[in-house]
């Protein structure tokens, strides 16, 4: 899977788009339009580098080449601003090593945004307009958003406090045992996600707020 050409899918809605890597839960940004989302893919690899370096898996240095292998049509919540198609892949059967190599990928997205918690203070610079949650209130809203997507693949868990390690552990631990085992490509539950989605998008989720703590723990630049 890490050879020199990544396979990226293109999800299309009327005023924004976003470029996933289909192999590499957690590597997905978005623009107004293809060209826009995978300049700012491309502008993310060595951040996403950085995220997996603590596993076996990498995606090859320097400037990353593209191949997109599929265009699906977005919703409202790709407007909104979450990936939330599901591609031609998802219904494909997935290899226990396949497997295990997702749940890899997505331990080590959720390494990354606790890592950054640590180093971030409770206070984060706002947004453009003022906006945008701080710290804690931003892992309260990420392990209860987790809570309602491992839902879609059959794991019920309370939605834990943002501060009880514990129960987020138990909770990672049973949606890792999901993905981090072969299966069939069906929906685990009737109205549910496909596995492979769904380790997609809790990934892409932890990145993407691991990713604004960062930029949002120090004091904007001047132009």
């Amino acid at each position: 899977m890490a050879g020199k050409r990544i396979k990226v899918y293109l999800e299309v809605a009327d005023k924004k788009t976003f470029a996933v890597a289909l192999d590499w839960p957690g590597w997905a940004r978005s623009g107004k339009t293809g060209d826009e989302a995978l300049a700012a893919l491309a502008e993310y690899a060595p951040r996403y580098r950085k995220v997996i370096r603590s596993t076996d898996y990498s995606i090859p240095e320097g400037e990353p080449t593209f191949t997109v292998v599929e265009k699906v049509k977005g919703n409202a919540t790709t407007e909104f601003g979450a990936p939330a198609a599901f591609v031609d892949a998802d219904g494909k059967r997935v290899t226990q090593a396949d497997a295990e190599r997702t749940a890899a990928l997505v331990r080590a997205c959720w390494r990354a945004v606790d890592k950054q918690a640590k180093k971030s203070p409770s206070a984060l610079r706002k947004g453009p307009r003022g906006g945008g949650r701080d710290r804690d209130k931003m892992l309260d809203h990420l392990v209860s958003t987790e809570a309602a997507y491992a839902r879609k693949v059959g794991v019920k868990h309370k939605a834990p406090d943002f501060d009880d390690a514990k129960a987020i552990k138990a909770m990672r631990e049973d949606i890792l045992d999901v993905i981090g085992n072969r299966s069939n490509g069906k929906k685990p539950v009737g109205k549910g996600w496909p596995v492979a989605y769904t380790a997609r998008r809790i990934a892409w989720h932890a990145t993407d707020h691991a990713w604004e703590m960062e930029d949002r723990s120090s004091p904007k630049k001047r132009s």
